[in-house]
């Protein structure tokens, strides 16, 4: 089954890659409407080296912070970021590259609307309360607004399972 990794791809070639995962029966996710130049992946750690080293198309795999390995993502925070991404398309903006700042403000749950069920952090932008949902070192995306009375702050152990080393 493998886990899912993160890749830059340069030069728009997304395409040209997502063929290359299709041929080889790889899962794969491109949010390209509101991230063009990032892929991920679906597979063994030795299947992502492979495709980064083989394939024609440049590219980059995230890695762990001391860079000896592609970065794997866990299951629950790859699920809530394709549920955001795909769920609000309107309204949904694209912060870039994972920062700390975005994990700052308290930890929610939304309990309704389109986006019930996903996690992440509360942060004001442009005089808004957004829900920040991350993929930890790689990409942050923000909601549209979200009312109050649609989060429920989650507490440090409900948190701590859903965390990563």
């Amino acid at each position: 089954m493998g886990c899912w990794y993160a890749i830059k791809v340069y030069y728009n070639r997304v395409q040209p890659l997502i063929a290359e995962c299709k041929e080889s029966g790889m899962e794969f996710f491109a949010p390209t409407d509101i991230i063009g130049s990032l892929l991920f992946v679906r597979c063994e750690e030795s299947e992502v080296l492979h495709l980064a080293a083989a394939s024609d198309v440049k590219m980059w795999v995230y890695r762990t912070s001391d860079g000896s390995r592609p970065a794997a993502i866990p299951d629950r925070e790859m699920e809530v970021f394709r549920f955001v991404v795909t769920a609000g398309r309107d309204g949904l903006e694209l912060l870039g590259d994972d920062r700390p700042e975005y994990h700052e403000g308290d930890r929610v749950v939304v309990t309704g609307g389109p986006f019930k069920g996903a996690e992440g952090h509360i942060k004001r932008i442009k005089r808004d309360r957004r829900l920040i949902v991350t993929i930890k070192g790689v990409v942050a995306v923000a909601t549209a607004y979200i009312h109050p009375s649609l989060l429920r702050r989650v507490s440090e152990a409900e948190d701590s399972g859903a965390q990563r080393d």
